[in-house]
């Protein structure tokens, strides 16, 4: 990341107190955009304005108090190590704990610079990663059919689409090698809380029914809706909603991204459950364990806490 010097911190305050914009600006001093953009966020004062010897000095005191850290020890090591290998937390989630229960660690980019060292050396930590230091694409899925009596996402409220309240879920499917065997996971909205469960009978509309009341009883007071795709899995949305007193509705067709969190949460039960592997494979034992491991990941969304206490949390507040 560049630093800027002092002398081109009064050159970006003249700049743009001539009107320059930031790109104009960025450019005549010969820096990237991000790094004008990224100075004026970190170094202004309260009422966001501009002062090169206020900037310069935040900037000295930061580069002070983190040279304290930078330093990637034994002790630092040994806990990304366990982390990563035991829990599989990202360098984000793990650097983002630290700072929340004040525990001494680098930068998360020096982890991923840790985590490539070692692969280049022949270590497998990489392979204990999400991503396994690679970023992939998932297909947009979901197939249409016809559902009878189905209330479209188009209905849904805003106080749902905005995640302003808790007891919203998303609901979806993954599918086992050769489309045989399945199991339906939920997420609550705000709290990124998971629950996992195979199903007995595949893709039946009733079992999946049967099941996912079965989940959500416990919690059937702070079930306000459930958002799914239009697989026909979930041709019984009517007992559903019925039992748990809820509204459910339904994503427009090819469209994953209106169920974004759904999305991103069957990406991380991929890493212990990949595709292309027969559910044969997993008894119900390892899955609740997949389920608890994900849940005690800390999320940056929620200010690096884990989705299991600030779920609970709301449960017992109803938040």
């Amino acid at each position: 990341m560049r630093h800027l010097t002092l002398e081109q911190r009064y050159a970006l305050k003249a700049y743009l107190e001539c009107g320059k914009s930031k790109n104009e600006t960025a450019e005549l001093l010969g820096i990237d955009r991000s790094t004008v953009y990224r100075e004026l966020k970190r170094n202004s004062g309260k009422q966001r304005q501009y002062n090169p010897d206020f900037a310069q000095e935040l900037a000295e005191e930061r580069k002070e108090r983190l040279c304290i850290n930078r330093k990637f020890n034994s002790e630092m090591q040994k806990l990304v190590d366990n982390w990563i290998r035991e829990e599989q937390w990202s360098p984000e989630q793990i650097k983002g704990f630290c700072d929340r229960e004040k525990i001494k660690m680098v930068s998360h980019e020096r982890i991923y610079q840790y985590i490539r060292k070692d692969k280049s050396e022949g270590g497998d930590l990489y392979k204990y990663l999400r991503h396994r230091l690679k970023h992939r694409k998932r297909p947009v899925s979901g197939k249409h059919e016809v559902i009878k009596n189905k209330v479209s996402i188009d209905d849904r409220p805003d106080v749902i689409n905005n995640k302003e309240r808790f007891g919203d879920w998303e609901i979806d499917l993954i599918v086992g090698k050769n489309n045989k065997g399945a199991m339906v996971t939920l997420v609550e909205r705000q709290t990124a809380m998971i629950m996992i469960r195979k199903l007995k009978n595949g893709k039946n509309a009733d079992s999946l029914a049967d099941t996912v009341i079965d989940m959500l009883l416990p919690y059937k007071d702070v079930v306000k809706s459930i958002t799914s795709d239009n697989g026909a899995e979930f041709a019984r949305h009517q007992k559903i909603a019925e039992k748990l007193n809820t509204k459910f509705y339904f994503a427009h067709p090819y469209a994953s991204w209106e169920r974004g969190l759904s999305e991103y949460s069957n990406k991380l039960i991929r890493q212990y459950i990949p595709k292309k592997i027969n559910f044969n494979t997993f008894d119900e034992e390892y899955v609740k364990q997949v389920q608890y491991k994900i849940n005690r990941r800390p999320r940056k969304n929620l200010n690096f806490k884990n989705p299991k206490q600030v779920f609970y949390k709301c449960v017992a507040f109803a938040c």
